[in-house]
């Protein structure tokens, strides 16, 4: 091993501890809050009966494909770049994913992942959470906002990036067929926020 790969794996090793000390410190989270950390700045949202409706219902029509072991949502997955514990909202994992020797399920097996906006956190979720995702090869990033009644489909990672983006509204089906999801999403039933705000957020299309 070279000085520098030496150096990489120490700083590695570092991050994770480091990831695993400040979970540690928030150990009990808030009851309603989601806790996570987004390049080693830690956020807690309130979870929102209306962004739970959405994820509920990604969640049930997931399950048309997936077992219910494969399906979660709110649990830590650590991803590339600086101190990343993501708390996504839905996540699919594939057929044989496996734990790590920490417990935790590994990020190569993520090959859905579901965000709901959060006005406070939107930032997030359109930017580093978004480089995160394309980072780690996830094939199906889906961001649902209910502020502005639109959904944003990133598929096909490629060098870190995403190289296929759709935008439309809700009640337009998600068409997931040709990823490896296989299956289709209806978004009749997301429901709205009131406010517009989110939008004021720069996405990845702009």
């Amino acid at each position: 091993m070279t000085v520098l790969e030496d150096r990489i794996v120490m700083a590695e090793q570092s991050d994770e501890l480091t990831l695993d000390k400040m979970f540690e410190w928030l150990e009990p989270a808030p009851e309603g809050f989601k806790v996570e950390i987004v390049q080693g700045a830690i956020y807690m949202s309130p979870h929102r009966d209306n962004h739970w409706d959405i994820i509920a219902d990604i969640y049930d029509q997931l399950r048309a494909k997936y077992p219910r072991k494969r399906v979660k949502s709110d649990v830590r997955i650590d991803y590339p770049g600086h101190l990343n514990g993501f708390a996504s909202d839905v996540v699919a994992l594939k057929e044989g994913a496996v734990k790590d020797e920490k417990g935790r399920w590994r990020h190569q097996d993520v090959e859905f992942v579901a965000e709901v906006i959060y006005k406070d956190t939107a930032a997030n979720d359109y930017g580093p959470k978004l480089q995160a995702y394309a980072a780690a090869d996830v094939p199906v990033y889906l961001i649902v906002d209910p502020y502005t009644g639109e959904w944003h489909l990133h598929t096909r990672p490629k060098g870190g990036e995403y190289r296929a983006h759709l935008t439309l509204d809700f009640g337009d089906q998600i068409d997931l067929t040709q990823t490896p999801v296989a299956i289709k999403l209806t978004t009749d039933e997301f429901p709205r926020e009131g406010s517009t705000s989110a939008k004021e957020t720069p996405t990845a299309e702009q």
